[in-house]
């Protein structure tokens, strides 16, 4: 599916989507939130914003950016933040396989049920690791191919029609990952039947040639976030 279609469709669930996916992805929303533990003037991107659903969870002391390719769906999360006097938030029509951000613009990235809706995930993911700030955190909320073979199967075997929706079903974390500078720090199964899942990722992606995983491992071998200090950024540094 490319971009233009992608559009398409995601700006005809506009005005339906909160109705059929509000309840039934507000979980996943609020488990990433909840366990961002965000810090005061944190900046934190959010791609994919769609109808802004997230937007009302997130503490009113950091600042945030979304993003979203569908005009209808960003009408949708302008609405919502004007009647929440959502000051602390910005928004822009972006395609989040080609940002207009500067790199390691961000602390924080949020990609919610947006990998397997976007044509290229791969640029996608780059692009987020390329405006999240070594050490920095990215999110990534969404159905993967299921361990399980016989699933994993029927996954796949179904995807072809899932595209025509506006999402595929066979694409794995693994996958994903593979060959980026991420390391998955935390995992958690979400949703009614727990087939989506919550994967925080630590950026460790090279800085002057090193790698950069900075703070302690925690206890699966991975890399844990580091919490911004003072000299990485000061309140008033602009998004870019």
């Amino acid at each position: 599916m490319d971009l233009a279609k992608v559009e398409r469709v995601y700006t005809s669930y506009a005005g339906i989507y909160d109705r059929i996916f509000g309840k039934v992805f507000h979980e996943g929303r609020e488990s990433a939130i909840r366990n961002l533990d965000v810090q005061p003037d944190e900046k934190i991107l959010e791609v994919g914003v769609g109808t802004g659903l997230a937007l009302p969870m997130y503490p009113r002391h950091c600042q945030i950016v979304g993003i979203d390719f569908s005009e209808g769906m960003l009408e949708r999360a302008k609405q919502r933040a004007v009647e929440h006097r959502m000051d602390h938030v910005l928004l822009h029509r972006m395609d989040a396989g080609a940002m207009d951000f500067k790199d390691d613009s961000f602390d924080t990235v949020v990609a919610a049920y947006v990998v397997t809706a976007v044509p290229d995930y791969r640029k996608v993911v780059n692009e987020m690791i390329r405006v999240c700030r070594p050490g920095g955190r990215i999110i990534m909320l969404n159905h993967f191919s299921n361990d399980n073979k016989i699933i994993a199967a029927m996954e796949k075997v179904i995807s072809p029609l899932t595209k025509h929706l506006g999402w595929r079903t066979d694409l794995s974390l693994q996958t994903v990952l593979e060959g980026t500078s991420l390391h998955v720090a935390r995992k958690q199964n979400v949703n009614p039947l727990r087939f989506w899942v919550l994967v925080e990722c630590v950026n460790g992606k090279n800085v002057n040639g090193k790698t950069h995983l900075n703070g302690a491992k925690n206890g699966s071998s991975a890399p844990a976030y580091a919490p911004l200090n003072g000299s990485h950024r000061t309140s008033g540094e602009a998004l870019a």
